[in-house]
């Protein structure tokens, strides 16, 4: 019993450094072909939908070879209608958080993105039928008001008031569409017991879907087109960002089908905890007392959810 807990646990922590690790080059990448800028006249890269649709054509062909090659997970009874929804959801979710950034400074943004597992479980009780005990509950807070803590940013920002309120809705919209994702997920996984692979292909086939047909209509695909036409070099830059999402996009259905979305959206919120940690190790920035404070309270959280959860998961097994 000890081994099958360990060798869960080592699994566990396999999948969230692969979530980690190429989620960072990935962020790194994307801030290189969202802020940069190109050619003499420093254009700069506004395709944000064709992005988006470029990823994931290359994250359905990833998990496709995946399925044929090395997962052969047989067949997939999964509704395709789960799929739809969550991969509308999960969309609905990246527009909102980056459009609230017109009207709202990054802190917010982040702050507020932090809470993600909040809506998660809400709604995987409320839609996925799925149950916690109150201290998991405590435990993901906790999680929550470190990150919040530690990544918000002391100092003066943009005091941009116009239309204050409006940034807010769409965060909290985006978060009710996380919330959607995640309990969509906790069906799949109940009804169907539904696999990564079968996952990330359906779900990255249906946004192709979506994303194509927006940027058809919105004719971003023709403004997109002349882009890379005009600067080739943001192609390799667009494919290695997309590769990097694939991996990344992997790691995260193999943590939302084996553990569930909770656990993976405490990775993922986590995850920009241990980035901006490791930029103060390696560059040598000097915390203040308020982010040490709130290193600590992450981990206490992580520290008692995992204690906890395999205790738990323990007993239930003998």
């Amino acid at each position: 019993m000890e081994k099958i807990l360990s060798s869960s646990r080592l699994k566990f922590i396999l999948y969230a450094g692969g979530i980690f690790t190429f989620y960072f080059l990935f962020g790194i990448l994307q801030e290189k072909i969202t802020r940069g800028t190109y050619g003499e006249n420093n254009e700069k890269f506004t395709c944000m939908l064709a992005l988006v649709f470029v990823q994931c054509v290359v994250n359905y062909i990833y998990a496709k070879i995946m399925l044929l090659t090395f997962l052969k997970q047989g067949e997939d009874t999964t509704r395709s209608v789960y799929y739809a929804s969550a991969a509308m959801t999960y969309l609905l979710a990246m527009v909102c958080s980056n459009m609230a950034l017109q009207w709202i400074n990054y802190p917010t943004q982040v702050i507020g993105k932090s809470a993600k597992p909040i809506p998660v479980m809400l709604l995987g009780v409320l839609l996925g039928r799925k149950s916690y005990a109150l201290k998991k509950y405590l435990f993901v807070l906790l999680v929550v008001i470190g990150v919040a803590m530690f990544i918000y940013k002391d100092g003066k920002e943009s005091k941009s008031e116009t239309n204050f309120g409006f940034g807010e809705f769409l965060l909290v919209l985006s978060l009710l569409m996380d919330g959607l994702t995640g309990a969509v997920q906790e069906r799949m996984k109940t009804e169907s017991k539904t696999k990564s692979g079968h996952m990330m292909v359906s779900m990255n086939k249906w946004s192709c879907l979506f994303l194509g047909i927006s940027i058809f209509i919105t004719g971003e695909i023709f403004d997109f087109i002349t882009f890379i036409n005009k600067y080739p070099a943001v192609i390799y830059q667009i494919v290695t960002f997309s590769i990097l999402s694939a991996l990344g996009q992997f790691f995260i259905f193999l943590t939302v089908t084996e553990y569930g979305p909770l656990p993976c959206s405490i990775v993922t919120t986590t995850r920009k905890f241990f980035t901006v940690l490791g930029s103060i190790v390696f560059f040598g920035n000097v915390m203040t007392s308020r982010q040490w404070l709130a290193t600590f309270i992450v981990f206490t959280g992580l520290f008692l959810d995992s204690f906890y959860s395999s205790r738990d998961s323990s007993k239930r097994k003998k």
